[in-house]
């Protein structure tokens, strides 16, 4: 005799055996939980930081040893100053965007999810 996996929904809406409620339920309960989510390693925070601490101190030790007189070293030393901090307010602004797109992503899936689950293939039309 063959044995009917799980997935298959019998008429009614009850899985081959199961006692844990319509397929339609353990899917959508399934599909609405949150996706995992992509957390960094300490190792990879550390280079990160590293990297830019690096860089923007010998960046700073460039400009003053520069052979130039004062005026254009600070002119400098704002230019890296702006590009630091807008940087910054980059990265951010498009953390942001990433965030808000797959919170709208999973807002249309949980309503997709509710739509299937209150939808009965079986009931008669009115």
């Amino acid at each position: 005799m063959l044995k009917n996996p799980p997935e298959y929904a019998y008429p009614g809406g009850l899985s081959a055996g199961a006692q844990d409620g319509p397929v339609w339920q353990r899917r959508s309960a399934d599909m609405t939980t949150a996706p995992p989510s992509t957390r960094n390693t300490t190792a990879f925070y550390v280079q990160a930081i590293a990297s830019f601490a690096i860089a923007l101190v010998t960046v700073v030790v460039g400009i003053l040893y520069l052979d130039i007189g004062p005026w254009v070293r600070a002119f400098l030393g704002l230019g890296t100053i702006y590009l630091v901090t807008s940087a910054f307010t980059l990265a951010k602004c498009i953390r942001d965007q990433q965030e808000d797109t797959a919170l709208v992503k999973r807002l249309d899936q949980a309503r997709v999810d509710k739509l299937i689950a209150e939808h009965d293939p079986f009931r008669e039309p009115v």
